[in-house]
């Protein structure tokens, strides 16, 4: 079942300059923004806490990766929306048997936290995320 909208992402040329605009805008505190880099994918990001969820900042780490090739083809701006989720397995099995893919196989994502995400082709030109909840 989803719980909730986990984080929305926005991919960045500059990671540094976003949170610098981000945090003027959000009036948030520097001390609270967690930054790690996610080697599989080769992304830098960067969670912003807002209330309940979190806009999730994403820099490319090499021309290589995705974010990279969304960024040449669209430019800065939102990337996906991640949907929390306390079992990833069922609600994969779900998806599925509501004869929706998802992009690929489960995997690890930022946070250690268990994703998938889905083509957008499926879901109205916006790429979604699934998140299982941290333990």
């Amino acid at each position: 079942m989803i719980s909730k909208i986990d984080h929305i992402a926005i991919a960045v040329q500059n990671l540094e300059g976003a949170l610098e605009t981000f945090c003027k805008v959000l009036g948030c505190d520097p001390a609270s923004i967690r930054v790690e880099e996610v080697a599989s994918e080769h992304v830098r990001v960067a969670f912003i806490p807002v209330g309940e969820t979190k806009i999730e900042l994403l820099e490319p780490m090499s021309p290589e990766s995705a974010i990279a090739k969304y960024l040449a083809k669209n430019g800065e701006g939102m990337h996906h929306i991640a949907l929390q989720t306390d079992s990833l397995s069922e609600e994969t099995a779900r998806l599925l048997g509501e004869g929706i893919k998802p992009l690929g196989e489960p995997k690890e994502g930022a946070g250690g936290k268990k994703i998938v995400f889905l083509h957008p082709k499926e879901t109205n030109r916006v790429l979604l995320e699934f998140a299982e909840k941290g333990h």
